[in-house]
């Protein structure tokens, strides 16, 4: 098995004076290094807002499955990951979220001549425990949406 080797340093801890948006917008304007996961699948965080934000990502033929498409868990991820990120804008600081629950919906296949997609997160609910946030990933060129999805959160406070 052939080994990555990152371009970027891991992302350091969220330091406990930073609220979720305000450490979102350190990873959106480059002050921050992106995790390594988006560098890996070429995930950029291009827009963050109280509770939205939006990544770009161009699939490649390198994401394919046996069937000759980009594999299913290229969307989950990029759903997780900006559906996530939303709850994280409305988090104060010393408060993370993990993933619960996750729902996808694959309504068209995605392959390398889709080109870019967007992915746009949506903050639902937070709550002092749970969160829920919804998202969507459309093609960029013809805004045809590609997968959907929702999921639950559990709010937690950050280790120190």
């Amino acid at each position: 098995m052939s080994e990555l080797t990152l371009a970027h340093p891991p992302v350091p801890d969220r330091p406990a004076e930073l609220s979720g948006l305000e450490h979102l917008r350190l990873l959106a304007d480059g002050t921050l290094p992106p995790p390594p996961m988006n560098v890996l699948l070429g995930f950029d965080l291009v827009e963050v807002d109280d509770g939205r934000v939006v990544f770009a990502a161009t699939p490649s033929e390198r994401l394919y499955n046996p069937l000759g498409s980009v594999h299913g868990g290229f969307a989950a991820t990029l759903l997780d990951s900006a559906m996530g990120c939303a709850v994280q804008t409305r988090l104060p600081a010393g408060v993370g979220y993990t993933t619960l629950e996750l729902s996808v919906n694959l309504v068209r296949g995605i392959t390398a001549a889709t080109g870019p997609v967007l992915c746009t997160g949506r903050a639902i609910h937070v709550g002092r425990r749970t969160a829920t946030a919804e998202g969507r990933v459309v093609a960029e060129r013809t805004g045809k949406l590609l997968a959907h999805g929702t999921t639950t959160c559990l709010v937690t406070d950050l280790e120190s």
